[in-house]
């Protein structure tokens, strides 16, 4: 190599020092004439290096200290082609531009803003310049060339970073994919990264590497830029803010390109994870490719937790622009009120005005995110890809009912009994919960010949006219009409506050509802209880008390119908279904809420001879229960909950809450109980040793955390139970910042 510099480029008492390199191989080379840069290239990638030669002849106002210029060889040439070990290569000779990479360097916001400036004024220049040889491209690099990435997805092999990557590959489709069009274009560096800009104390000093250039949307230049810049940054909306405020005071931004600036970082982050997951495989041993994977994943989870307009907004500030005004949560419940019933409730005393959600965080109009460590029904995660994808393939293949023949009926039913025991095999599909309960009840008098239902105290079963009926919670509250005459009450087996407290309290408590049985004249077809009592406050069945009870009732005649609605699933990490924790096999379940993500799909399952006494010529059909697009959906979620192993999350995520939640109590004596399974968890609050309900503090807790922008709930009979039953995906990070935020409540109280 030493000669070959002496020959063609007359250098002469040389030394080379190897230097990262992706498609060129790079040397620094120290000789009696200078420092330079020699790249070392497949000769099929002259008309490239001569392309880029002319990006770099159009940034005249940058020296040879800012810019790596060409050297010519002794022929005045460009590149020279000559034999390197033996194989016929492309050298290029170019100025060595000084400075410390940005990746080294001590980052401030003065500099921030200079790197914007830079570029800004890179992509000024070169606003109309013209070459066939750039413009011809098709670089993998280039973001509108991102499904090249998207394809190579498959190689993330952690299940919840390849969630991650999808869900802004779908946000790329929404918002970023039909506004190309109207963005403006030229040709820019597009690689502004970390190791190729040069700084010297809070100034850009230069920048190398202009082997990605192409022409495409200008905006990319700070897209790229900017992932690279905030690897680290706890606040990386800040960062980036100074980045584009230096931009636009060179350059001038469109409110358009900010639009999208939040989902063109994200897809610049993951084109680069995909990339390099599938380089690492075919280049093991080159770290160049993976220099930038863990920052890159480090950000990308933080960036799921920004929500987009106060993304958009941040931009617009930096820019001068005035933001967007929107609707208040107040004015929004205003606009609802004149349509929709004031019945149908809303959660906190301030509403939330609700934009978006990306698996445990949820996103407000007014650019707040909350850590949503309430709502079960997005089982897998808010807007999980996987689930999405699932609806929107089959929506735009087939939808109709079950009066046709199609495979995702069969496909998804067998899945879904594959779930339960062998005397489990029939199910029918509804559209909700409710629904579900209602057919269940249908199905137990049905096949038993018999009317009387067993319910349990402050049970919950759905809002039809049977499942109020069934319902203790509805119809022995305000508005409620109380008890109907075919129905008997259970004492809810309560080991906390109820009756019996001791270690045979199950028993105790299910020979008090034989004896109310026996005592009763109405011939019981069935009994219905979920495993822990949702609206009753998070309250598990005491334990042995299904035991003793599910066997009674059949030998009353009825049947037990465990209600799994909310228990389903795996939520309570230690059993996928409810009634397993109890060691008793149910004759009907109910399913909803969390079957489908969101989607409203219910369902029934039951035993070969119920259903066969159901089958009585009396047709049973639902328009919409069991069509492909929920069957589909219904089979994306139980995949999803098999492969990111959500069950063994709700174990071990809900046990460690409950232990931090336990810690919680033993410093303040107003928690007076924690109790649940998996992320099925219930904290109550009391006033004093005698148990007196704290509401009050409760509903303070709830809209407290509100404020501070994380979401529970709370419920029992006295509204005094803190509940959380977050998505599965939640994690041990989240619980801390519930805790944490809880403490400092308490403590301040």
């Amino acid at each position: 190599m030493e000669s070959l510099l002496l020959e063609h480029y007359g250098l002469s008492n040389t030394s080379l020092k190897k230097m990262e390199g992706y498609i060129s191989t790079n040397y620094r080379v120290d000789s009696d004439q200078g420092v330079f840069v020699l790249k070392v290239y497949p000769t099929s990638e002259k008309e490239d290096v001569l392309a880029e030669t002319a990006v770099i002849e159009q940034l005249d106002y940058l020296s040879r200290d800012q810019v790596s210029r060409p050297i010519l060889n002794r022929k005045n040439e460009i590149v020279t082609i000559a034999k390197v070990e033996g194989e016929e290569k492309m050298l290029r000779l170019l100025s060595f531009v000084e400075g410390t990479f940005l990746a080294d360097a001590k980052h401030s916001p003065a500099l921030f803003k200079s790197i914007g400036a830079f570029i800004a004024k890179m992509d000024k220049q070169l606003l109309n310049f013209r070459n066939v040889g750039i413009e011809a491209r098709e670089l993998d690099w280039d973001l509108m060339n991102i499904h090249v990435s998207r394809q190579l997805r498959h190689h993330v092999s952690a299940p919840e970073d390849r969630k991650l990557v999808d869900h802004f590959f779908l946000q790329w489709d929404q918002h970023v994919y039909p506004k190309l069009p109207l963005l403006r274009q030229s040709i820019i560096h597009n690689d502004a990264n970390d190791w190729n800009l040069l700084v010297d104390g809070d100034s850009v000093s230069g920048i190398i590497d202009f082997g990605d250039c192409t022409r495409t949307p200008i905006i990319n230049e700070l897209a790229i830029a900017a992932p690279y810049a905030l690897f680290g940054k706890e606040d990386p909306i800040k960062w980036a803010c100074y980045l584009i405020e230096g931009y636009h005071q060179e350059f001038p931004l469109l409110r358009q390109e900010l639009d999208l600036l939040y989902y063109l970082i994200a897809g610049r982050l993951c084109m680069g994870v995909c990339t390099t997951a599938n380089e690492k495989k075919v280049q093991p041993d080159n770290q160049y490719i993976v220099l930038s994977e863990a920052p890159a994943w480090d950000l990308l989870r933080k960036w799921i937790t920004i929500n987009p307009i106060y993304a958009k907004n941040q931009f617009y500030k930096a820019a001068g622009f005035e933001i967007e005004p929107v609707s208040t949560p107040s004015e929004a419940l205003q606009r609802r009120h004149q349509s929709i019933s004031s019945i149908l409730s809303v959660s906190y005393k301030n509403p939330i005005y609700m934009a978006g959600a990306a698996f445990q965080y949820m996103y407000d109009q007014q650019g707040n995110t909350f850590l949503d460590a309430y709502n079960n029904i997005p089982h897998v995660g808010h807007q999980h890809p996987r689930v999405i994808e699932a609806g929107q393939r089959q929506m735009a293949q087939l939808n109709t009912n079950t009066r046709y023949l199609y495979d995702e009926l069969a496909e998804y039913a067998e899945k879904l009994l594959a779930k339960f025991p062998d005397s489990l095999s029939k199910v029918y599909f509804v559209n909700s919960g409710s629904a579900a309960s209602d057919l269940a009840v249908r199905l137990a008098q049905n096949y038993t010949g018999q009317q009387g239902m067993v319910v349990m105290e402050h049970g919950y079963h759905g809002n039809t006219r049977m499942g109020v009926d069934i319902s203790q919670y509805k119809y022995a509250s305000k508005g409620g009409k109380g008890r109907a005459d075919h129905i008997i009450e259970a004492n809810i087996p309560d080991t906390y506050r109820g009756e019996f407290q001791d270690n045979n309290a199950g028993l105790r408590y299910a020979e008090n509802l034989k004896s109310q049985i026996l005592k009763s004249e109405i011939p019981t077809a069935g009994f219905i209880a979920e495993p822990i009592v949702g609206c009753g406050g998070q309250v598990p069945l005491a334990d042995g008390y299904l035991k003793q009870v599910y066997p009674f009732i059949r030998a009353c005649g009825g049947v037990c119908i465990s209600d799994e609605v909310q228990t389903g699933f795996g939520r309570l990490g230690t059993h996928f279904w409810g009634y397993e924790m109890h060691n008793v096999i149910p004759d009907i379940v109910v399913l909803g809420k969390p079957m489908a993500n969101g989607h409203p799909m219910g369902a029934v399952v039951c035993s070969d001879e119920i259903a066969e006494a159901f089958d009585n010529g009396m047709e049973f059909f639902s328009s919409f229960g069991g069509n492909p697009v929920s069957c589909a959906i219904g089979s994306a979620v139980l995949e999803v909950i098999e492969e990111e192993a959500l069950q063994q999350n709700s174990l071990e995520v809900g046990a460690y809450y409950m232990e931090q939640l336990r810690n919680l109590q033993r410093d303040f004596p107003v928690i007076g109980d924690v109790r649940g399974s998996g992320l099925f968890i219930g904290m109550e609050l009391i006033k004093d040793d005698n148990l007196t309900p704290n509401t009050e503090l409760a509903q303070h807790l709830k809209n407290e955390l509100r404020n501070r922008h994380i979401l529970v709930s709370t419920d029992g009979p006295f509204d005094s139970v803190l509940k959380t039953k977050p998505p599965l995906c939640f994690t041990k990070e989240n619980v801390d910042r519930v805790i944490a935020e809880l403490t400092e409540i308490l403590s301040g109280q």
